[in-house]
């Protein structure tokens, strides 16, 4: 009961945050404050799914109390019966609402919630590197589809035999990044290369870095300093690529808050013939470019303090295997084999992302010991 106790303790503090925030974010002097109604909201957002929980908690608590009042004190059966069957309900029901609410608990990644942008790109094995990080694109593509996700490419470079030597694209939906974080890392292909005379297996990786889409609010990016210039798209588009200047580059010298050295970043955008359109495509990565850089050294912290952890963030770990001859694909992180490689390939990633996210609750709970 102890335990019961000390879980209803910690509801009951959220629980008047809860309410003091539902009071704030009405109020017009908070509302005239975007950065700290932004923050709020998303606060509120969080604690209304714990609210939910505690008050299902609080009911079951309720209804095994009286339960057992009424087996004390009744001698109707009829009644002492619905009592029976009432607390036989309610303590079945417990122990997956206790897990939920530890969950619950928890704090999120303050990431999770926010849009992504990935980026593939082709590594060692040459053409057929190229040609498999367009197969993880395709792939990635058509599980945002049954997502209901949307994808947006912003910049790209084919291989010299199909696929891209690196594709970089937006994902914009519901908790993006908090399920795709479990993505990044080197992803390692065992196949008969489409180039391959010879018939033989050669083992060839592609990349992927997932990053948090930087919202407004998470940079400070003076925009009077940045240096603009507009350029010719190049490639099929007909008639119009040539003669306007749609694509758009900008520079932008950044001061790193953690060395204090600055660097020139350096984004093209070309993806569309509105160069209104590219502007702002360029300045969400410049934004997102500089968050993730930003937040290189918060990743490193997590990282250095969670040795077994699903998604450290290491680009250079491979993370996973797509064996095409066995139609095997092993998740080495969790280690985690299946042989549904056709369906996997066309998006059907669920289940694994699935494996990774109960693994690291499960890391997580262990750390802080609830």
């Amino acid at each position: 009961m102890s335990e019961q106790n000390s879980l209803l303790e910690k509801l009951e503090g959220l629980l008047i945050r809860f309410q003091e925030i539902g009071t704030l974010i009405t109020d017009p002097a908070v509302i005239g404050d975007m950065k700290r109604y932004v923050k709020l909201t998303k606060e509120y957002r969080e604690l209304e799914k714990i609210s939910e929980a505690a008050k299902r908690y609080k009911q079951l608590l309720n209804g095994i109390n009286e339960s057992r009042q009424i087996l004390d004190s009744e001698n109707d059966p009829e009644m002492r019966e619905m009592a029976k069957d009432e607390l036989e309900s309610c303590t079945a029901q417990l122990p997956q609402l206790e897990e939920e609410i530890k969950l619950l608990l928890v704090p999120a990644d303050p990431e999770d919630s926010k849009n992504a942008i990935v980026e593939i790109r082709g590594g060692t094995g040459g053409d057929e590197a190229a040609i498999f990080a367009g197969d993880l694109f395709r792939m990635y593509t058509k599980y945002c589809e049954t997502k209901g996700w949307k994808t947006e490419v912003s910049s790209y470079s084919e291989g010299a035999s199909g696929g891209f030597k690196e594709i970089i694209f937006t994902v914009t939906g519901d908790n993006v990044y908090g399920t795709l974080k479990y993505e990044s890392g080197v992803h390692r292909v065992q196949r008969v290369p489409a180039t391959e005379t010879q018939g033989r297996v050669h083992t060839s990786a592609a990349t992927v870095a997932v990053l948090p889409e930087a919202e407004e609010f998470d940079v400070e990016i003076n925009e009077g300093e940045i240096k603009w210039d507009t350029f010719r798209s190049s490639g099929a588009g007909g008639q119009n690529v040539n003669k306007v200047e749609s694509g758009v580059r900008l520079r932008y010298n950044w001061k790193n808050p953690i060395t204090g050295e600055t660097e020139e970043i350096l984004i093209e955008c070309t993806e569309t013939r509105d160069q209104p359109k590219n502007k702002e495509r360029a300045l969400s990565r410049l934004r997102s470019f500089i968050y993730d850089k930003e937040h290189q050294k918060y990743i490193d912290d997590i990282a250095s303090r969670r040795k077994t952890m699903v998604s450290t963030g290491d680009r250079s770990a491979k993370i996973r295997t797509y064996n095409y001859p066995q139609g095997r694909i092993t998740d080495h992180r969790i280690n985690y084999t299946i042989y549904n490689l056709a369906a996997f390939m066309d998006g059907d990633i669920q289940d694994c992302i699935d494996h990774l996210i109960v693994a690291e609750n499960a890391e997580r709970l262990k750390e802080s010991e609830l």
